[in-house]
């Protein structure tokens, strides 16, 4: 038995979740917030066997796709009176970030 948590944007996780449903996998999501942009992210746990962590794997990858986003960036602390004229900076958002483990004991009640 495996057990699979894929942190992922929010944007992605009603598709993923549906994707996953249409497969009989079973998912349980926790909301979370990213450190770098402090935006809205998903946290899901699935429980598989060893043998259907490919195809889990397989639907996160087609429905959590990394998009571009521009963010402005937080002002640096400066001096009173200095100006600063914060510019978009163009950053990758989405995709996913899976970790797999091992389960040492499942029990279902």
């Amino acid at each position: 038995m495996k057990s699979i948590v894929a942190v992922i944007h929010s944007d992605d996780t009603g598709g993923l979740l549906d994707a996953l449903r249409e497969r009989n996998f079973s998912a349980t999501m926790t909301s979370s917030t990213g450190g770098f942009l402090r935006e809205g992210n998903a946290t899901i746990f699935v429980g598989v066997e060893a043998e259907g962590v490919d195809e889990v794997l397989k639907i996160i990858k087609e429905n959590c796709k990394t998009r571009t986003q521009f963010v402005n960036p937080l002002p640096p602390v400066m001096e009173p009176g200095e100006l600063y004229l914060a510019q978009p900076v163009e950053v990758q958002v989405g995709g996913a970030t899976v970790f797999v483990f091992d389960v040492e004991r499942f029990e279902k009640f």
